[in-house]
Order: C-alpha cells, then sequence, then structure tokens
C-alpha cells in the first residue's frame, strides 16, 4: 500500500501528561525571564563600554543573542504549552540557532588560543575583518546545517497519530510518526546532527588541552586569568554538547529522559551562559558596575 502524507498538523502533549511536572511552568517562566533579562544585559554591556573592544567580547556578545533566539524558538510555547501548529518550522528555526552556537563556541576558542598562544599576534589576527568572516560562517553553518535536515524530513509521510510526547519538535519524536522505514534516517540524523556536535567537541577539547599546556610558560597571574577563561568556556561546552550528543548520536528511539535533557540545553544552558561569563570575568563585572552607575546617574539628573 502507498505511504499517504495525512498528518499536517502536530500536537505536543508536553508536560500536561504529567501532573506533577505541570507545576513546574511557573520555573520555566521564571528561568526564561533570567535567560533574557542575563543575555540582554550582557549585550548592552558590550556594546556601550569601550574597554570590551575584544574580539572576545564581540563573539560573546553575539553567543548572547543565539541564546536568545535559540530558546525564544520553544520556551515560550512551552511555557503556555499551546503549540499545535508550525512544527517544521520550529525543528528548522532550533537547529539554525543551535547549530550557529555550535560553530560560534569553535570559534570562540580559536579565538582564545590565539589570545593565549600567541599573544603578540592576537590583535593583528583576529581582526575585525576575520570577526566578521568567522560569525558568518557560524550562521552559515547554522543555515546550511538546518536546511539539508528539513528537506530530507519535510517531504517524509507522516500517517498518524498526531500526538509528540515532548514539548517541542524535534527530530526524533517527529521520526516516530513516520509511517515508513526510519533507519537510514536515523542514519542521516547521527551523521548530520550527532558528528556535527562530536566533531566539534573533540575539536573543542583538543584546543583546550593545547592551551591549557601552553599555559606552564606564563607567569601565575596568567595563568589563573587564562584559566579563568578556559573554564568559563569549557563549562559552556559541556553544557551544551554532552546533551548534544546524548540525544543525536544513537540510533532512532526516544527516551523518557529526554524531555529533561531537552529543558537542560535549550533552558537552563542559555541561563547559567551569562552567569557563567560574567562571575568569572571580572572585565565585565566592572563594565556592568559602570553602566549601572552611569544609568543611575542619569535618572538622578
Amino acid at each position: 500500500m502507498e505511504n499517504k502524507r495525512n498528518v499536517t498538523e502536530f500536537i505536543l502533549t508536553g508536560f500536561t501528561q504529567s501532573p506533577q511536572m505541570q507545576k513546574v511552568f511557573l520555573l520555566f517562566l521564571v528561568l526564561y525571564l533570567v535567560i533574557l533579562s542575563g543575555n540582554l544585559l550582557i549585550v548592552i554591556t558590550i556594546t556601550t563600554s569601550q574597554a570590551l573592544n575584544s574580539s572576545m567580547y564581540f563573539f560573546l556578545t553575539h553567543l548572547s543573542l543565539i541564546d536568545i533566539l535559540y530558546t525564544s524558538s520553544s520556551a515560550p510555547k512551552m511555557i503556555v504549552d499551546s503549540l499545535h501548529e508550525g512544527c517544521m518550522a520550529q525543528v528548522y528555526v532550533e537547529h539554525v540557532f543551535g547549530a550557529t552556537e555550535v560553530v560560534l563556541l569553535t570559534v570562540m576558542a580559536y579565538d582564545r588560543y590565539v589570545a593565549i598562544c600567541k599573544p603578540l599576534h592576537y590583535t593583528t589576527t583576529m581582526s575585525h575583518r576575520l570577526c566578521i568572516l568567522l560569525l558568518g560562517v557560524s550562521w552559515a553553518g547554522g543555515f546550511l546545517h538546518s536546511t539539508i535536515q528539513i528537506l530530507f524530513i519535510v517531504w517524509l509521510p507522516f500517517c498518524g497519530p498526531n500526538m509528540i510526547d515532548h514539548f517541542m519538535c524535534d527530530l526524533y519524536p517527529l521520526l516516530k510518526l513516520v509511517c515508513m522505514d526510519t533507519h537510514s534516517l536515523g542514519l542521516f540524523v547521527a551523521a548530520n546532527s550527532g558528528f556535527i556536535c562530536l566533531f566539534n567537541f573533540l575539536l573543542l577539547m583538543v584546543s583546550y588541552v593545547v592551551i591549557l599546556h601552553s599555559l606552564k610558560n606564563y607567569s601565575l597571574q596568567g595563568r589563573r586569568k587564562a584559566l579563568s577563561t578556559c573554564v568559563s568556556q569549557i563549562t559552556v561546552v559541556i553544557l551544551l554538547f554532552v546533551p548534544c550528543i546524548f540525544v543525536y548520536l544513537r540510533p532512532v528511539t526516544t527516551l523518557p529522559i529526554d524531555k529533561a535533557v531537552a529543558v537542560f540545553y535549550t533552558i537552563m544552558g542559555p541561563t547559567l551562559n551569562p552567569l557563567i561569563y560574567t562571575l568569572r570575568n571580572a572585565e565585565v563585572k566592572n563594565a556592568m558596575r559602570k553602566l549601572w552607575r552611569t544609568t543611575v546617574t542619569s535618572e538622578k539628573d
């Protein structure tokens, strides 16, 4: 019998099947507001501070913007639990921002490598032109990854049911509803999403090993400053890449823990990023204090 595509809408059950989990929607709302305020504060602080003009802060600004966009692609609809359409669009948008952030974190690791291992050439190597180019490569990589992926999925025959046991549209929950063999599709997802996460994760770990090994030539104060920056970025890398590898580098299957893992990398990661980058960075904290004093002074005047 020929498979027909007779399902065009998908209903996300989210956490509604679990009365206990329904009670945490207020927590998700608070976390989402923290994500918006924290990342916007970083963007405003860096763009208004003349002291934060290095390439690291240029990339950090765009990382904060991506976190806002990435979380906003799923969190608001998860909170109100009312997403009934636009499933394919959500998959596309999620993977654009997710893949862009993956590539951007690799770019930021390269920036740290040049700053720590080749400090005398840092200014000339990480020119504004190169930063714009690397940022463009990050966005192009995100769009290319997501476009290739959605072109394979959008034509699949979905024969029902149309209930997705998740709070957002994602690849494996969607593939469970396809009325054909999905083994080859699972290999494609692993190669396109899983391998990208694994490859960039290994590349990042190697780069940080090289960076940490080079710190032996630094003074004690220099080692502490460089180590503080690297630890912050390694923490962000682990928060994003470990769930990504767990979710996508496996056969087509869904697990009960998938929703909790998805909450972690769509909500918790972007929530912690501003804290990780500000609490361990004296320059950003000083710029925020200056911004606060300027704002309070202008209000008094």
